[in-house]
């Protein structure tokens, strides 16, 4: 075995590979750029080795860095995680000639399969199925609109090297060839170091499966049955599941069989996935058609860890040594419902917009619940009251963690608070994963863990991810992979709320804004030692009002008892509130003080709740409401990140819906477009120029 790995990669799938090979016994070495100096990955590791600045490009690309870095700690071993050197031949080629063990495939598997156009090409020969479309290199965008117009649009541009979502534009026209194009070809080269681009027959409706293989260097090879991952936007996995709900015992049999089959064609072993695409009316398993091959490990690969109980980075280590696989296809099993939700670091609330920043608060589930559960012993004896609504024999707030003892829940991530969501990678900031004998208990410990889930600083998906796992298309298993676009065309402003989460939001808001009241009386005085703080409020919510009459033993909301069980201390971020009904579920609330009340999330949504005492809120109706200024004739960076294209100059006449510039941030190009027909009045900014967020890159008249 091994004596030291390095893993040639940052962030949550190093921290990820640190765990197993430390229960392994073996030493670490990790790598970092600048701005990784002090993340956690690098601090996990036993030792730590300086490449170059932020950029991947000068950093985690520098293939001979990396080798220089392992010889220089003695690493006999180097892990590539995913992204970044993972897919590269060349890489693994190198790592054998330096006498270092690649944790992977071989690199003849590499190149055959790691190339879009030729493993198409190969899985054709070899009689698998693949989509209909153009496998040579494409000369130029006018090209590009012929080979499209031939094979029928809709068509999908990808990028040769590419993968995880990047380099991939969708086009219903010949317009839409021709923008997207040249930026598919920018963004291949951008993070794959590979220009090349191919085009193929988008098929609509379509389900994406996966399958897991497994092989050793002794010729053995097995799949460890499938993954769901239709769940996606702009072709970038969002929700992942095991196994699929649509697929059968029948059609896993035959696509397991025969990603093995494609895996022996070219000696492959350690992990890969061969991804498949299957019509969502398909139920027989035979009209599968190949997507690609990826030759390392997935993003989504714990939900196949939990369902198997197989550690996958632990066996691609014991492959990469030269040991044989330690069972056989019939020792693979299914064991209960996994599903992963990616934690994105972007505004669903502004079109999903890149959101980077320091994380000012970062709390996971698990960590998030212990604390909601505490009793304020944070604080000197004293200086903390904990106010607490107890209807009838309510289940106390530290009992919420025992509630779902058929369900766990797991993190990946490789961040901490303080740290910072760089503009220079991946958005990912982590997986969120939870296992349970079913499915739909599975997705409903997603939607206790989103709600517990605290992140502060920059904007995140946990709303909308938490809206996913309520939506009733998704729990019942109907899903494509253009789920996302079909049920939000409008864009994502929050998942509906009943009438009776709205009234406890209502209730909670009062029965906290009456703890810090209480809290402010005792420190100032202002209300004499006799006085009880404010009881009756007014809680705005939604424009809708609702009478709260708080006290230490019921909560009355709009003239009905809550039959809620809460604990707050002035202060908190977490309110668990507990159904005295044992077969309710409890609802984790995040509260963050506003200046007229608090912001309040749960079950997928923000809830902005102004809390006033009932004397005052009558006077309410007679303060004016500011009006946000107009700032239409502008055209804004709506994230921080690099202006690489600016299509006009002042004097243009623009048309409304024309590209006006492209904005690279998170390695994905986005284009800005006018809002309305206009005329360029100044320009602001130059293209290759570093943006701010709401910085105005031109001005319209």
């Amino acid at each position: 075995m091994f004596k030291k790995i390095l893993v040639a990669n940052r962030g949550e799938i190093a921290c990820r590979v640190f765990r197993t090979a430390k229960k392994m016994g073996i030493a670490t070495v990790a790598v970092y750029s600048d701005a990784d100096a002090r993340a956690p990955h690098v601090l996990m590791a036993d030792e730590a080795v300086r490449l170059g600045p932020a950029p991947a490009a000068e950093s985690y690309l520098k293939a001979e860095l990396i080798l220089l870095a392992a010889k220089e700690t003695g690493a006999d071993c180097i892990h590539p995680g995913y992204g970044f050197l993972s897919e590269r031949e060349s890489f693994a080629r190198a790592c054998a000639e330096a006498g270092i063990a690649f944790v992977g495939p071989p690199p003849n598997a590499i190149a055959a399969m790691g190339d879009k156009i030729e493993s198409k090409k190969l899985a054709k020969e070899a009689g698998v199925n693949v989509v209909p479309g153009f496998l040579g290199e494409i000369a130029d965008t006018d090209e590009a609109v012929r080979i499209a117009t031939d094979i029928g649009y809709p068509v999908m541009m990808k990028a040769s090297a590419g993968g995880g979502g990047k380099g991939m534009r969708l086009a219903y026209s010949e317009k839409d060839v021709r923008e997207g194009f040249e930026a598919t070809k920018r963004e291949g080269l951008a993070s794959f170091g590979d220009d090349r681009v191919f085009i193929e027959k988008f098929i609509e409706s379509p389900r994406h499966i996966e399958i897991q293989v497994l092989g050793d260097q002794h010729g053995n090879t097995v799949y460890l049955n499938e993954r769901e991952c239709s769940v996606q936007r702009r072709h970038q996995k969002v929700v992942e599941e095991a196994p699929s709900p649509f697929v059968t015992p029948k059609m896993r049999k035959a696509m397991g069989e025969q990603a093995v089959a494609l895996a022996k064609a070219v000696g492959y072993y350690s992990a890969g996935t061969v991804e498949l695409i299957v019509s969502g009316a398909d139920t027989t398993g035979e009209s599968f058609y190949f997507l690609e091959m990826n030759t390392r490990l997935q993003v989504e690969h714990p939900v196949t860890e939990e369902i198997t109980g197989l550690d996958l980075v632990e066996q691609m280590i014991r492959v990469a040594a030269g040991e044989k696989l330690d069972f056989t296809q019939k020792d693979v099993r299914i064991h209960g419902w996994s599903v992963e939700n990616r934690v994105y670091a972007e505004d669903p609330y502004r079109g999903f917009l890149p959101s980077i920043g320091r994380l000012v608060r970062y709390s996971p589930p698990a960590q998030t619940l212990r604390d909601a559960a505490s009793t304020g012993s944070a604080a000197p004896q004293g200086e903390r009251k904990k106010w607490s609504v107890r209807a009838e024999e309510g289940l106390s707030a530290a009992e919420a963690p025992s509630r779902s003892t058929d369900a766990r829940i797991r993190v990946d991530d490789g961040v901490r608070e303080g740290g910072e969501v760089s503009m220079f990678y991946d958005p990912m900031i982590a997986k969120l994963v939870t296992w349970a004998p079913t499915r739909e208990a599975a997705i409903d410990a997603q939607v206790a863990a989103l709600d517990a889930f605290e992140i502060e600083g920059p904007g995140t998906n946990l709303d909308f991810l938490s809206a996913l796992m309520q939506h009733p298309r998704f729990r019942s298993g109907n899903i494509t992979t253009g789920f996302i676009a079909e049920e939000y065309p409008d864009g994502f402003h929050g998942a509906p709320a009943s009438e009776e989460t709205v009234r406890a939001l209502a209730g909670i808001a009062a029965f906290a804004a009456t703890a810090e009241a209480d809290r402010a009386r005792r420190i100032d005085g202002q209300l004499g030692r006799r006085l009880r703080p404010p009881a009756d409020w007014v809680v705005r919510i939604g424009g809708t009002d609702h009478a709260v009459t708080v006290s230490p033993d019921a909560l009355v909301v709009d003239g009905a008892e809550l039959p809620l069980a809460m604990e707050y201390t002035p202060g908190d971020r977490v309110v668990v509130a507990e159904p005295v009904d044992e077969d309710g579920e409890p609802l984790t609330v995040k509260l963050r003080r506003t200046h007229t009340g608090f912001e309040l999330n749960a079950r997928g949504a923000s809830h902005k709740a102004r809390v006033l005492p009932a004397r005052v809120a009558p006077f309410a109706q007679h303060l004016k409401e500011k009006v946000p200024p107009d700032l239409s004739k502008f055209l804004i960076a709506p994230m921080p990140g690099l202006l690489v294209r600016l299509d006009v100059q002042a004097g243009d006449r623009v048309e409304a819906g024309q590209a006006l510039a492209v904005v690279e941030a998170m390695k994905m190009e986005n284009i800005l477009r006018a809002e309305k027909s206009a005329t360029v009045k100044t320009v602001n900014a130059a293209a290759g120029e570093s943006l701010q967020v709401d910085q105005v890159i031109l001005e319209l008249e």
